[in-house]
């Protein structure tokens, strides 16, 4: 059952946009800071160029109407292996409270399904690196898209069925 903090999120409203605009570039600035590396393209994304990508987003609810972090992700074709998710991004404020992992059970009951699931994070990226692996994701291969920047995969196998 899904949790009722999350939330689908529309980014044609300006105010929702915005909101996720701001609190993606709070996040993405941590991890810049965590990996050694300012150059994640997220983070010089304009809010026009947020808008325009093809995900889809839910928001975690931050108790006061706020949003305390997000997901999103590109919807997956019929036949796909996996879903793959494109973005996981906490308010700093909101760090190591349940919301990141709220957010992927979310992807992986309500999108992902009898799917497996993939997702990339800087390899670097602790916290991240141990919220994947704690919520059953193996890791892959790490792989270097850009000098400087280490990126490691992971992989959640499609739940057996009975």
């Amino acid at each position: 059952m899904p949790d009722p903090l999350v939330h689908p999120l529309d980014l044609e409203q300006d105010a929702v946009a915005e909101a996720v605009h701001r609190l993606g570039r709070a996040s993405y600035a941590v991890e810049a800071e965590l990996i050694g590396f300012d150059g994640i393209p997220a983070l010089r994304e304009s809010l026009a160029e947020l808008r325009a990508r093809p995900l889809r987003w839910v928001g975690a609810a931050d108790g006061d109407g706020g949003l305390a972090g997000f997901l999103a992700w590109e919807e997956p074709a019929a036949g796909d292996a996996a879903a793959r998710i494109d973005r996981l991004c906490v308010d700093p404020a909101w760090f190591r409270k349940g919301i990141a992992s709220q957010l992927v059970w979310y992807f992986l009951e309500e999108v992902a399904g009898g799917r497996a699931a993939e997702v990339t994070t800087g390899a670097a990226n602790a916290p991240a690196v141990a919220l994947y692996e704690g919520l059953g994701f193996v890791r892959g291969a790490d792989f270097s898209p850009a000098p400087g920047l280490r990126m490691a995969s992971f992989h959640r196998p499609a739940p057996h069925t009975r």
